[in-house]
Parts: C-alpha cells; sequence; structure tokens
C-alpha cells in the first residue's frame, strides 16, 4: 500500500466533512536521569465542536499529575487547546510543546478508573512544559493513496510516526526538572472514534539515538486486524510486518504489567524485547453507551541483548460485560 507524505502534512488540514473528522498530535518523552516521563496530545474536533486535550506527567515518586479537558473550537487551524499548543519549527525536524495550567496529583494513578472521583477529590497544582522535540529517525507513515479502512472503523485516514530526543523543563507545583531524553510523536488526520478499533496495542520504546521501534497490533470485532511496525537501527527504519504480544495481567481489573514482545521485520530479521510497566493511568472514552478503555503504561524495555530503553505500551480495549476484549491476545 502507497502512502503519501509531504512536509506540508506537519500543518493542520482541510477540515473533512465527517462529523468525526478529527485532526491529532501526540508527544511523549521518558528522562531516565531524573525519573520522569510525560505525554501531551491534542485532537481538534471541530465538526463536534471541541477539542480532545491531555496532559499527563509521570512524577519521579510514582504519582501521576494529569489533566484531560474538551474545550469548545469552532476551527481546525492549530493545535491550541486549554493551555497546550504545538508548533511545528522545521517540519520533520523540529517541534515545541508548550503548556501553562493545572493538573490533578493522583497518589495513585488507578483511581483514573473513575474519572468523575479522581477529579473531584484529588488536589490540584500548577503545571507547565516547556519542550523542544528534534528528529532521531525517519518518517513512518503517511496517507494511504486508497482507503484501506471500512466505514464505521475509521481511526485515521494519515498517520505518520518519528523517534525524537527532547529537551527543555517541566514543573508541577513547586518542583521542576530539567529534561533531556527521548520519545516518539505521531500526527493524524481524518474520520475517528475510539469505540472503531476492537482492541489495540501500541509500543514504543527509544534505547537512545541509536536503537528504538513502534509496534502495533490492531484488532476488528470480525476481522484478524493487522500487526505492524518498524525498528531504527542508527541509520534506516525496518519495517515490520509482524508483531507478537504475550501479556501479563495484574488484578480484577486487568490491567497489562509486563509484556514480552517479538517483533519481525519484512526481510526476516527478529528482535525480542521484555516490557516491565513502571506506572500505568487508566482513561476512559464513552460513546453511545459504548466504553472503552485506553491504559497508558510507562514502560520499561529491555532487549534480548540487554540494552535498555523506555517507552509506553498504550493498551486500549473495548469494556464488554465489564471486561477488557483483548485479554488473550
Amino acid at each position: 500500500m502507497r502512502v503519501r507524505l509531504e512536509p506540508q502534512d506537519e500543518y493542520l488540514h482541510p477540515l473533512g466533512p465527517e462529523s468525526t473528522f478529527n485532526e491529532s498530535m501526540y508527544f511523549n518523552v521518558y528522562d531516565p536521569t531524573v525519573g520522569l516521563g510525560a505525554f501531551f496530545r491534542v485532537g481538534n474536533r471541530a465538526n463536534e465542536g471541541y477539542a480532545e486535550m491531555t496532559v499527563c506527567v509521570y512524577l519521579p515518586d510514582g504519582r501521576v499529575a494529569f489533566l484531560f479537558q474538551r474545550p469548545e473550537i469552532a476551527h481546525n487551524d492549530a493545535f491550541d487547546a486549554a493551555g497546550l499548543r504545538f508548533d511545528v519549527v522545521e517540519p520533520f525536524e523540529e517541534l515545541t510543546v508548550r503548556y501553562e495550567g493545572r493538573v490533578v496529583l493522583l497518589d495513585d494513578p488507578l483511581e483514573m478508573a473513575d474519572p468523575r472521583r479522581a477529579f473531584t477529590e484529588n488536589p490540584y497544582e500548577s503545571c507547565s512544559a516547556s519542550l523542544t522535540y528534534t528528529r532521531v529517525s525517519d518518517m513512518f507513515g503517511g496517507e494511504p493513496e486508497e482507503s484501506h479502512e471500512k466505514p464505521g472503523e475509521e481511526f485515521a485516514r494519515g498517520h505518520y510516526e518519528q523517534l525524537v530526543a527532547a529537551t527543555g523543563s517541566i514543573a508541577v507545583g513547586d518542583q521542576a526538572w530539567p529534561i533531556a531524553g527521548y520519545g516518539l510523536r505521531d500526527h493524524s488526520w481524518g474520520p475517528r472514534t475510539w469505540q472503531a478499533p476492537w482492541y489495540y496495542r501500541w509500543l514504543t520504546a527509544n534505547m537512545g539515538d541509536s536503537f528504538g521501534f513502534m509496534g502495533s497490533r490492531i484488532a476488528r470485532a470480525d476481522s484478524e486486524g493487522t500487526r505492524s511496525g518498524f525498528v531504527w537501527d542508527g541509520e534506516r527504519l525496518r519495517l515490520c510486518d509482524d508483531v507478537r504480544i504475550t501479556t501479563g495481567w495484574e488484578g480484577d481489573d486487568r490491567y497489562h504489567r509486563s509484556l514480552d514482545v517479538r517483533l519481525r521485520a519484512v526481510d526476516g530479521e527478529e528482535w525480542t524485547v521484555r516490557g516491565e510497566v513502571l506506572n500505568l493511568i487508566p482513561l476512559r472514552n464513552r460513546r453511545e453507551g459504548r466504553v472503552t478503555r485506553i491504559s497508558e503504561g510507562l514502560t520499561q524495555w529491555t532487549l534480548a541483548d540487554g540494552r535498555v530503553g523506555y517507552g509506553w505500551s498504550e493498551y486500549l480495549d473495548q469494556i464488554v460485560d465489564g471486561s477488557p476484549v483483548g485479554l488473550a491476545e
């Protein structure tokens, strides 16, 4: 499947006619020196009159500072919502993330399984972030020349990702940390609902600037779905056509806590990696009576050769009869 990706795709696209049209950017970063990780997302849903804005900071002491809001918007002209802003300095090379606002402080991040209670029973603090993201890997993805999604299963008409380095600072309350770490960013556009996949697993990892990977497993309710991703070997992207994941689950709510992953490149080379979730916050989305859980696990990754890196394991599951549907994966 051929895809198109041009420098102008770094900027906002024309607002589509679909009621669920979404254009979003996402950035994560982990600095092992200070033991702090964070991710940021703005998703413009102008045809529905709002943006989805998320700030999530995993503090060195195990607490998580978090905020999700749906500020009103009427256009798709900028990623600028509720104090969080993204700007392109140079396409594919440098972008910035800025946030000024507040966050709720969670001693137990699992409390976010009940967001109303979590937001009302925990304290708030001021938060600021100023980060510059620069290129590490080549770009992965783009917009396919032909549609590949069934009606009702749209999740991103165009989508690309990139391993990055990030420098700057993050402050929560009266504490501030200089940041010099690695992460991943993505950009997508087109109709999207969080209920479109039956479940997915999205794995991101950096071992410095010379190795990293992204693994994706998207399952559909009526088909096998897809397994894909890439490995960055420091010089080029190694495209993967198979990703296999074995998950260790924990607790009555069944959160993922460990992962054994095998990635296979199209040329047949394979990599195995062990993931241990360091901290996890469950997020929730509801639409038309359906409930979707997105578990965001800050993860330490260890390759078979002993190299260690960090990133995220994001598990999306539809919740049916109180249970995530992807337990058998």
